[in-house]
This record gives C-alpha cells, structure tokens and sequence, in this order.
C-alpha cells in the first residue's frame, strides 16, 4: 500500500505545500554543507590565526621550560597563577577558532535556509523512539546515502592524506626533538596540507549533496492529482459553492435592474428578444444611461413593467442589439448612440403632453 501511494504522488508540490512543510520545519538542509562551512573556519583560523598563536605559545612554553625558576611552585597561589597564566595564553589561541566556528557555521545554515523557530520540531513525537521508524532511518535509502558519504570521506579523505602526507612523517618525528618554537609551526605546516585535502573532499561531497537533499525534499513532498484537487477547493472554494454564489450574486443583481425599470425614461425593443430601458434627465444627467437591460424573459419582464408604469416603448432591433452588446448595466451610452436616442428622447418629450403610449 505504501508503495502504491508513493507511485500515485506525481504531482509537483503546490507552494502551499512548501509553505506548510516550512513552518513545521520540513526545509532541505545538508549536513555535509556544515561540515564544509567548519572545515573552512578551521582552515582560514589555521592560516591567518595559528601561526602567531603558536609562536605566542611556544614562547611562553620556551620561558616556562628555561627559566623554571620564574615559576616555582611552593603553594597553591602559585599554582593558580600558573594556571592561569597557562590559561589565557590557551584562551588566546583557541577564542579565534571559536567564533570561527560559530560564525562560518551560522552562515552555512542561512546560505540553505533562513532560521526560524519551529516549535513541531522539538515536540515529543513517538516515532523518534520507535524501532521501526528507526530501522527505517537505518536501512532505508537516505540512510543508505548517510552510511555511503561517511564512506566517502573516510576512504578518499584517507586515500589522498597519505598520498599527500607520507614525505611528512619522517620530518613530523624529527619535529619532536627541534626548538618548541619551531615545533607548532611544523605540525601547522602539516595541518594546513591536511585540511586543503579535507576541504576539497567535503566541497565536492557537500556540492552532491545539497542536490541530493533537495531532491529528496521535493520528492516526500509531491502530491496526488486527488490532493491537488483537494487543495484548490481549499484555495479558491468549492465550485459548486461558488457557483451557487454566483447565482445568488446574479439573481440580486438582476432584481436591483428590474427595480430601476420604473424609473426609465424609454425602452427600445428588438421586439421580443432584447430590452433596453434608458433614463434621461435633463438637469440631471449630461447623456442616457442604462438603467436595465435584458433577453428573452427578462426581456419580456422589462416590457411588462414599462407598460404598467407607462413608458414609451420603441422597436429598433438593429438599436436594441447593439446597445444590448456594447453598453453595461447603469453606464452612460457611446457617443454612437448618441444620434439614434436623442431623436427617440425627442419623440417622447413631444408625444409626453398629448400621450405617454408610443
């Protein structure tokens, strides 16, 4: 069945979708882009701050080990001295590295993703200790690709620090028994080789795998055709209920028209087909407007109700079909119009003494 399900998932993720998956946390995040982004800290703190961490060092040890009188130990004062001492200069040389840690390592996250706080990820979820959630971590394909890049750095990394290293460990021993100001200098030398090596491999290995991950992110997220659906009513509303509304939204708008029928001045008529009733005023309006408009029955009901309210009635159908078409609802008629109504207007206000029946 689990199959079956993942083989119907062939829709592309709607954004509502990843939208959702953000704020429970579900965003795609490499951890091989942190290792990357803490091997580059260590390598630019080995670069620009070791070397003259080390020398400090080294002089201090070269004082402490030549001049042992300067620091002889007679009581538990000076003992905390000397530690403290030995402290800061420690402090001195690890504090760099530190916040290069934390700052490289900050900037990993947001280069993938921006922060956020996510309280469903440090929720209590019982398949975080269920065995078999577990064993499907282990033995499932994203752990088989965990246990296949921790091979990769173990055998290529391994690989080329030797090829890369072996001429140095003969000069790494005779390091031991130099001055102690040289000897840091010397295994710095070597780390710096090392960590080149380090840094190329998980680059490479953090490139693939930023792909992978969200590849694998987009994959878990696809959608049924059946959940696409589903969302979209969600969005925009059922269509039945929006239809219904439309009706609705229809059948007011068309009592509002039929409302206004009395207040026309004349309807032109196709005869039966169309219907349109106009209003002019002369001090009020500066040309006809379109009070209400119909087809058909509604055509007919137009018709009705300017009869029993006495309104001219003329039958143009070339008039009526156009204006029908091309004018809306309580907007102002075209200037092309304007001849054609003015001389019905005309006839209306010179028959209103006599008859209001044309």
């Amino acid at each position: 069945m689990a199959d079956d399900d993942k083989d119907s998932k062939t829709e592309a993720p709607t954004d509502k979708k990843k939208r959702d998956a953000a704020d429970k946390g579900n965003v795609p995040s490499s951890r091989e882009v942190s290792v990357f982004a803490s091997s580059l800290a260590f390598y630019v703190y080995i670069v620009f701050f070791l070397p003259s961490g080390l020398v400090r060092m080294g002089q201090t040890l070269k004082d402490l080990f030549e001049h042992p009188e300067q620091w002889r130990i007679a009581s538990s004062i000076d003992l905390i001295s000397l530690s403290m001492h030995l402290g800061s200069e420690m402090a001195l040389l690890l504090l760099p590295a530190g916040l290069m840690f934390i700052g490289f390592g900050i900037s990993a996250s947001v280069f993938q993703n921006m922060p956020s706080f996510v309280l469903e990820r440090i929720r209590p979820q019982f398949s975080r200790i269920s065995p078999v959630s577990g064993w499907n971590r282990i033995y499932g394909v994203p752990g088989m690709v965990e246990v296949a890049k921790s091979a990769f750095k173990i055998i290529v990394v391994a690989i080329i620090m030797y090829l890369v290293l072996r001429t140095d460990y003969f000069r790494s021993l005779d390091a031991m028994f130099s001055d102690p100001e040289t000897i840091f200098a010397r295994i710095a030398s070597i780390i710096r080789k090392a960590m080149v090596v380090i840094l190329f491999a998980t680059g490479l290995l953090a490139a693939v795998d930023i792909f992978w991950t969200r590849h694998r992110w987009f994959t878990d997220l696809k959608m049924t055709k059946q959940e696409v659906k589903d969302e979209m009513k969600q969005a925009q509303g059922d269509p039945i209920v929006k239809s219904r509304q439309r009706s609705l939204a229809r059948d007011r708008a068309r009592r509002r028209m039929i409302d206004n029928v009395p207040r026309a001045t004349l309807v032109i008529t196709n005869p039966t087909h169309f219907a349109v009733a106009l209003r002019y005023v002369r001090d009020e309006d500066d040309a006809p407007i379109v009070v209400a408009k119909g087809q058909d029955l509604i055509a007919l009901k137009i018709r009705e109700i300017a009869k029993e309210n006495e309104i001219p009635i003329f039958e143009d159908p070339p008039l009526a079909r156009s204006m029908f078409a091309q004018v809306s609802v309580d907007s102002v008629i075209p200037p092309v119009f304007y001849k054609a109504v003015a001389e019905l207007i005309h006839r209306v206000y010179a028959a209103r003494p006599q008859n209001r029946r044309v």
